[in-house]
């Protein structure tokens, strides 16, 4: 087979249906009101009852498709646990709803304490912090003004009340789900501590957000914490997983199409973030804010439906390049952090 990606399954489940990736693993799809329209879901036959990988967000809509997927092709057989990658709402949108009909949730611990802080930290307005916070990033004053006086999003939005009770998910854990023992591996720079899982039994991969056929995960730094680098994170780990993948392993991801040709995706990924650090590093000759720096990363136009994930992508790829030295940070007369090549 020639070096690069194939696609085993060229077509996605429609909305309530499901395709048999392997033996006792379904692929499910549920709708997501964004450009990225879709999250993937996997159910893993336990025999008694299921376990589910990720959710989809919590809606009307999801949770419609939910029941027709719980009497269609899950035949009526229980969900008994739930096993959610990363904390993002469209994969733990309705772990709550699940729990609350007796499923078992199992996810890292920081999913699990970021996901419920969210859940809890409902805002009616953007706090003083948040605003500081995309003043920092050079956040076009049309777009700022905008945002200071519209109810901002909330986790709480799009994800159902979770209650109290988790099992903790840790690198290395082996867990059986769908007749298979799956590895537990960490990833990191999408969401922190993100779980994916390696069957010990076959060549299947799920892979959540971590690794995905042809689009690269979100990489952003938000105000939370600002001083993090979740781009050196991210090469890390794809570094490091790296070294555990092969050509035929089937990789399960919570978006676009499975796939296979894990090695060169992850040598992609990789290659085109150091690329991007490199155009930036010399788009960066003289000060310019992150909010600045679409041109060189995305090499493409950025509308305002992207807008929010391409600034805090930008801001953490020039962070990267401050944290290696590769680049200067002051401060701007209007707030924003001012980013320029250090040989520059």
């Amino acid at each position: 087979m020639k070096p690069g990606l194939h696609y085993p399954h060229e077509t996605p489940p429609a909305w309530g249906e499901a395709t048999e990736i392997a033996e006792g693993v379904l692929w499910l799809r549920l709708p997501l009101p964004m450009k990225l329209d879709h999250v993937n879901c996997y159910a893993l036959d336990d025999g008694d009852g299921w376990t589910l990988i990720d959710t989809g967000i919590n809606s009307g809509r999801a949770r419609g498709i939910w029941e027709k997927l719980l009497a269609g092709p899950l035949a009526g057989k229980p969900v008994r646990r739930v096993v959610v990658t990363h904390h993002h709402p469209d994969h733990m949108g309705l772990a709550g709803w699940f729990q609350e009909q007796g499923a078992e949730l199992l996810t890292t611990r920081t999913a699990w304490l970021f996901a419920r802080m969210l859940q809890l930290d409902a805002q009616e307005a953007p706090p003083p912090e948040q605003i500081a916070y995309w003043q920092r990033c050079g956040m076009e004053p049309r777009v700022l003004e905008r945002r200071r006086k519209e109810r901002p999003f909330n986790f709480a939005d799009c994800v159902w009340p979770m209650p109290l009770g988790f099992t903790r998910l840790q690198q290395g854990d082996v867990l059986r789900m769908g007749g298979r023992d799956w590895e537990v591996h960490m990833g990191h720079g999408h969401a922190p501590e993100h779980a994916t899982f390696w069957s010990k039994d076959d060549a299947l991969v799920l892979a959540g957000d971590q690794v995905l056929s042809t689009i690269s995960s979100n990489l952003g730094v938000y105000a939370t914490e600002p001083e993090a680098d979740p781009v050196g994170d991210w090469l890390e780990s794809c570094e490091r997983l790296a070294k555990m993948a092969r050509d035929d392993h089937y990789v399960l991801g919570g978006h676009k199409l499975p796939f296979t040709g894990l090695p060169f995706r992850l040598r992609q990924l990789i290659d085109n973030h150091h690329g991007a650090l490199e155009r930036l590093e010399d788009f960066l000759d003289t000060p310019k804010s992150a909010g600045a720096c679409f041109a060189p990363l995305f090499k493409r136009t950025i509308g305002d439906a992207e807008y929010g994930l391409a600034i805090v992508e930008a801001m953490a790829h020039c962070q990267h390049l401050y944290l290696e030295g590769r680049a200067t940070r002051t401060e701007g007369a209007d707030g924003a952090w001012l980013w320029q090549a250090a040989c520059g």
